[in-house]
Parts: structure tokens; sequence; C-alpha cells
């Protein structure tokens, strides 16, 4: 495959390109996110069947109070803090995973879940610090006035391939975000509102039917269980759709400011542009016109190349 210009894309289009890497590789990525993301659903099914929120807070069946178990209450409040930055650590990986797959079915290429995970491992100090960074300023803003924490979540959607491919991190990954997001924030809001949209409508009626056919009222075993399978398989579903989008809206603002094209993106994740076809889910690229770009896609009217 010849190094070749990647062209911007529509919000229509974007999506499309997303749902079309999705599906090219969804064995791969439903098989990555699975290895990381079952071991910490099972402990957290483990935890619900040891310590049930039934014991540390008891409901009189005469007077309706409800009655604290102060030990028990510490105790299942301790398993869900656990829980809960178990499932963080997994989303960080499960998504940069799914994003290195992402990427490299760029280039024509299906990696294998091993690599892919050990590429986000070495990068999870700094993948935790730049989401905690931008979480955390983002709250603030958000809590201080709404419009600044908006503007920021969207401004710094991007900053995990930024610290991924570009290898930037902490708060330089975060400028450089905001630095890509300038002058389309509207275009990215968009993107990623709508992907956000259809993975919870996929996540919301999977959990549905499966809850409905398995969930047993009283039964704490087969609820856990349920849990279980619903947390997992739809995480193995939603979390490489929107790490596509996110991938697929960073491509878009190398491309439309800076020229990225493959030979740039084999680089960045250490390997060389392969010699086969261009992949067919990829859009129509750009033609050739010469060192003449024009200034965006699809070219004004009346535009011609000086050359």
């Amino acid at each position: 495959m010849e190094p070749v210009n990647l062209r911007p894309l529509g919000i229509g289009e974007a999506l499309d390109v997303a749902i079309k890497v999705y599906r090219a590789r969804f064995r791969t990525l439903v098989r990555t996110v699975v290895v990381v993301v079952a071991p910490v659903q099972l402990v957290a099914a483990l935890i619900q069947l040891s310590l049930p929120a039934s014991d540390a807070f008891r409901v009189s069946s005469d007077t309706g109070t409800t009655t604290v178990d102060v030990p028990a209450a510490i105790g299942y409040g301790a398993a869900l803090v656990i829980v809960g930055l178990l499932s963080y650590v997994a989303t960080q990986l499960a998504t940069a995973a799914s994003l290195n797959v992402v990427s490299s079915a760029y280039l024509g290429e299906d990696v294998d879940w091993k690599p892919s995970l050990k590429f986000a491992t070495q990068r999870l100090r700094s993948l935790i610090w730049v989401s905690f960074l931008a979480t955390f300023i983002s709250a603030i803003a958000l809590i201080a006035c709404i419009v600044p924490g908006v503007y920021l979540f969207f401004a710094w959607s991007v900053a995990v391939p930024v610290l991924l491919l570009e290898d930037r991190r902490g708060w330089a990954a975060l400028q450089r975000s905001q630095e890509l997001v300038k002058g389309r924030w509207w275009h990215v809001a968009a993107c990623v509102i709508l992907g956000l949209i259809l993975a919870s409508v996929v996540r919301a009626a999977f959990q549905g039917i499966l809850l409905g056919l398995v969930q047993v009222q009283g039964n704490d075993v087969v609820t856990a269980v349920a849990s279980f399978v619903t947390s997992t398989a739809s995480a193995a579903l939603v979390t490489p759709f929107t790490a596509a989008v996110i991938t697929i809206v960073y491509f878009d603002l190398r491309v439309r400011k800076e020229g990225f094209d493959l030979e740039l993106l084999a680089h960045s994740l250490g390997t060389e542009v392969p010699t086969g076809p261009v992949p067919d889910f990829l859009p129509p690229l750009l033609p050739d016109f010469g060192e003449d770009k024009p200034p965006f896609w699809p070219p004004p009217p009346g535009w011609q190349p000086r050359q």
C-alpha cells in the first residue's frame, strides 16, 4: 500500500467509518475487552454474593423503617470502592487496547488482543493520570459553571489518542487535544454525542433483554450471574465502538489540520506501511492535488488546484 492521503469526513461519514471498522474487527475488539473486563465483573459478582446490601441495610416489614448494620455497611461501602477503582482501570485499559486495534485496522492489520493489551498496559499510568485530570477539572468547571465544563469535556475528548499515538502525557495531552479540536468543537461534539447515544441505546437494549430473560426476583445467585453477564457483554459491545468513534474523530482532526496519512499513522504505531490494498472500510481517499490542498472537504465551489 502506498502512503495515501486521508480526506476529511463529515459527521455521518465519521460515524459510518467507525461502524465499519467496528464490524471489520468485531471479534478482536470483543475479545480484547472481555479479557480485561470479565475478571473485574467476576470480582464484583462475588462481592455482591458475599456482602449483599440487604445485610447492611435492613428494612422492617412491619414498620418500613431501615436499620443500618454499621460494620456490614462499612464493608459493603469499601467493597464498592474497590470494585469502582478496578472497573475504572479496566475501562482505561480496554479503551486504549481497542484504540490500538482500530488504528491498526486503518493499516489493514488485524492485531491480536495480546499485543493490543500490552500496548495499553505499558501506558496505563499515563492513561489514568490523563483521565483523572480531564475528569477532575471538567467536573470542577461543570460545578462552577456548566458551560466551561461542557466545553472542556469535548475539547479534551481526543486526549487519549494523543497520548497513545503521539506520546504526549498529562497536561500536554490535554493541551494538544484542545488545540486539535479548536475551530471544530461543534463538529467533534456532534460526533461524540451521536456515538454515545448509539452506544447507550445498544447497551440499554442488550441489558434489558438479557436481564429480563435470566433475572429471578429474590435469587441472589441468579441476580449476581445476570449482573456479571450483562455488565461484561455490554462493555464488550459498547467500549470498542466508543473507542472507534473517538479514534476516527482524532484522525479526522489531524487530516484537516496536518495532512495526516497512513504513513504517519504507521510511524506512530511503530510499524511499516503494509503493501496490501487499502482497507474497504476507509472512505474514498483524497485525490492527489500535489502540494496544493483544498482548505476543507469537499472543496469549496469553483476551487481548482493551482497546478
